[in-house]
């Protein structure tokens, strides 16, 4: 019985943070999913703007949600060298906080990215923030510095004249960075109390801006992470970095791998859909499909359904089969930006700042709003609380539902 309780409590506990925080790229779960129900789908009511704060410098990274407050970073200065990462609060949009680091690293990227493009992670205690110039950043959750890191200066060959933009995850004490270069290449796994490298692993050589992903299908499941090297998909043991497995074939340099439930779709050329047989053997691939394959965003699986936002066209396929629903064409141009999905919506954002929500459970997808923000936006938006929360190039917004019942709630 006791166990029993353990695991219980455990269980409860996974399921709270899922539902209320967003603390790495693309959720907690690597999914791009919220199972909430309270999520804002109309954005262009003017309503639904529950405020917007002005932020200093740049930044192409996505922000995070702990608990009731904000966290993203920055940077500016005539060499983007100024690193900043900030804290807002979820109800009111006011700044709490904000610290202001300057850069060890190289800082040269193209005028697209800037230094703050990776987007920060966090345990629930810390904030891990990496920059492109290859510092690294931990601090409490109120801003307390606890270890900073100047990455470029132990591997000074990790560099890229483009610039860095994988984002780190942080799995049970271990910070996973991906950092994947023309001259130097390795995944690092840093302890996440002192900063201290305890694994590295090389790879080929080769400029990949994929983020390393959480596969970790229940609680009961240990973890692993799954990162993109130039001629394989692997799978990484994130306490040792030991290799679990891997599928021999080139993926994506851009978009990142997805996790649906117990599958994982992985760019490889084409989309492949891959179920994991534990943390040895190679995969069970379930199909390929290359009308599905991404170019920059990353796709997201949500009710049985896969959806790809390409070019000005989303696609709808299906999960298990990776047949194609529908596509509909969208007013819009390219986009960084990878989709998110929540009550029963696609969230999707252009690069030149239009936010569009897609209606789905039909026979086809339905634009269900669209908003211009007026803004730049690169980073992937985050879904928590009963808000949609976005990063533009010179703010922060949060769009959430005005009914009587879900402010009190």
């Amino acid at each position: 019985m006791r166990n029993l309780a353990i695991v219980l409590a455990i269980l409860v506990t996974y399921r709270g943070v899922r539902a209320d925080d967003w603390r790495q790229f693309r959720g907690n779960d690597s999914s791009g999913i919220s199972t909430e129900t309270n999520l804002p789908t109309k954005l262009d009511d003017p309503k639904s703007l529950a405020w917007k704060a002005p932020l200093p410098g740049r930044g192409l990274s996505g922000p995070i949600i702990v608990g009731d407050r904000i966290f993203l970073t920055a940077s500016s200065g005539y060499r983007d060298d100024a690193l900043h990462v900030l804290c807002f609060s979820c109800a009111t949009g006011q700044k709490l906080w904000q610290r202001t680091f300057h850069a060890t690293g190289r800082t040269v990227c193209n005028e697209v990215m800037c230094m703050a493009t990776p987007q920060p992670c966090s345990d629930g205690e810390r904030i891990y923030c990496y920059y492109s110039c290859n510092d690294v950043v931990c601090l409490d959750l109120d801003g307390n510095l606890v270890w900073y890191r100047g990455l470029g200066l132990d591997y000074p060959n990790v560099s890229s004249s483009l610039g860095m933009s994988s984002s780190p995850v942080v799995v049970d004490g271990t910070v996973v960075l991906q950092l994947d270069t023309d001259s130097d290449s390795f995944v690092a796994g840093l302890n996440a109390l002192t900063g201290e490298t305890r694994w590295k692993i090389a790879q080929g050589r080769s400029a990949i801006w994929s983020s390393p992903v959480v596969y970790r299908p229940s609680v009961a499941v240990k973890p692993q992470v799954i990162v993109h090297a130039k001629n394989a998909l692997v799978s990484l043991d994130p306490a040792t970095g030991k290799e679990n497995w891997k599928v021999d074939q080139p993926g994506a340099k851009i978009p990142s791998t997805t996790v649906a439930r117990n599958i994982l779709l992985s760019p490889l050329g084409q989309l492949t859909a891959l179920r994991p047989l534990g943390t040895t053997g190679t995969p069970e691939r379930l199909w390929s499909e290359a009308r599905l394959s991404p170019d920059n965003p990353t796709p997201v699986a949500y009710q049985d359904r896969v959806y790809v936002f390409k070019g000005s066209v989303l696609t709808c396929a299906d999960l298990a089969t990776g047949k194609t629903a529908w596509q509909l064409r969208l007013k819009c141009q390219g986009a960084y930006s990878s989709p998110v999905a929540g009550n029963d919506h696609i969230y999707l954002a252009d690069e030149n700042g239009i936010l569009q929500t897609v209606r789905l459970g039909g026979k086809k997808g339905e634009v269900a709003s669209r908003l211009d923000l007026g803004e730049r936006i690169m980073c992937t938006p985050a879904l928590a609380g009963g808000a949609f929360y976005v990063r533009s190039d010179q703010h922060l917004w949060k769009f959430a539902d005005a009914t009587p019942d879900q402010i009190a709630h």
